[in-house]
């Protein structure tokens, strides 16, 4: 009996410990946590349209206007000369650069001039009893004939009878003879065509030379030009003459130069235009890189912001009575890091940094303006 009584009681315990709960539960009042409102501060400002200059960016390394590939067009020893053939040796116009050994060549060329001064001794007998009125300028001619000069150039024959007698005598075919060996024998030489400096050097002295071989490299070092691609968009706009301002890598020290070429024809890979801008400084050297800035045009009634602020591609946000609202412009240039718009009403308050998570309908307000009281 005394376990009935017992289970009894456990059984309606638990029913009135489920009750009592139900209630506990039924009597509890949710309450929602109250939202608050977030206002976003941002950087803005009114939007005051003028125009806008547009520079197109280049860059590339310099090169000397003018340089020279040695190249030696005969055989022979090189020989040492006033200077040492090494690279960074500067030359004065019409300094010999590289001299070849040509005693061997030489000996060919004052025998065949030698000949050439006894076929004209030989004439001159016949010149003075057949041709007495021609004789006085041969005898001339002869005793100027220096056998270790070059070997001047053959009196005027105005008549055909004159220069039957002095061809029929082999005596134009052994001057031109001459005159040949003399101009392969002044190739033993090279000489500087312009003052500058020397910065290649494959050859030594002592060091023999075959003919076609390159012998080292040889530029002008007070004028430069600077290789850059431009995209032909601006190819009507780049004009020869035009002032453009270079700097370092380092922005460090700028140069002034201006347009001198530009290629007619576009690189069809890069569709690019290739332009030479000439620029001229003690302190340049080749092979620096160097950076341009092209002035392509003027953009009027246009702005300029950077690029991050522009959404798909033809969008910018603005703000209006504290909301921002989303609208709709007309990019005409883009840099790396700027974009100029066209058709942003005077007036427009842009955002000029870009804001984390915005939306068009944010609640933003303006940095440095007193924020407007809300009603709750």
């Amino acid at each position: 009996m005394r376990k009935i009584i017992l289970s009894v009681l456990g059984i309606l315990l638990i029913i009135g410990a489920v009750f009592v709960s139900k209630m506990i539960i039924d009597s509890k009042t949710k309450r929602k946590p109250r939202a608050e409102k977030v206002v976003k501060t941002v950087f803005a400002e009114n939007v005051k349209n003028g125009t806008i200059n547009i520079v197109v960016p280049a860059n590339g390394n310099l090169r000397a206007k003018r340089r020279v590939e040695l190249y030696s067009e005969v055989q022979g020893v090189f020989q040492g000369g006033s200077k040492l053939f090494k690279t960074g040796t500067s030359y004065n116009k019409g300094e010999t650069i590289i001299r070849i050994n040509a005693s061997e060549y030489a000996a060919s060329v004052q025998s065949a001039k030698s000949n050439l001064y006894n076929q004209l001794t030989s004439i001159m007998p016949d010149l003075r009893l057949d041709y007495p009125d021609i004789f006085p300028k041969w005898q001339a001619y002869l005793s100027g004939f220096d056998m270790d000069k070059i070997t001047p150039k053959l009196p005027e024959m105005p008549t055909e009878k004159e220069k039957f007698f002095i061809s029929g005598r082999g005596i134009l075919t052994s001057f031109y003879n001459v005159k040949n060996l003399e101009q392969r024998l002044s190739k033993y030489r090279i000489s500087a065509p312009f003052k500058g400096v020397l910065t290649e050097a494959l050859v030594t002295e002592g060091t023999l030379v075959r003919s076609g071989q390159k012998l080292g490299e040889f530029i002008n070092i007070d004028n430069y030009e600077l290789e850059v691609a431009v995209s032909k968009v601006y190819s009507d706009l780049l004009k020869v003459g035009e002032k453009v301002a270079l700097s370092n890598l380092d922005k460090t020290k700028t140069y002034s130069g201006k347009v001198s070429r530009i290629n007619g024809s576009v690189d069809q890979a890069s569709q690019t235009i290739k332009a030479f801008i000439e620029v001229n400084d003690s302190s340049l050297r080749e092979g620096m890189y160097l950076e341009a800035n092209l002035d392509a045009k003027e953009e009027s009634d246009a702005i300029e912001i950077d690029r991050a602020l522009l959404l798909e591609s033809d969008k910018i946000f603005i703000v209006r009575d504290s909301i921002l609202d989303v609208i709709d412009v007309k990019p005409v240039y883009f840099s790396d890091k700027k974009v100029v718009l066209k058709e942003v009403p005077d007036g427009t308050i842009i955002i000029t940094k870009p804001v984390v998570g915005a939306y068009a309908g944010m609640l933003v307000e303006i940095f440095g303006e007193t924020p407007a009281k809300t009603t709750k």
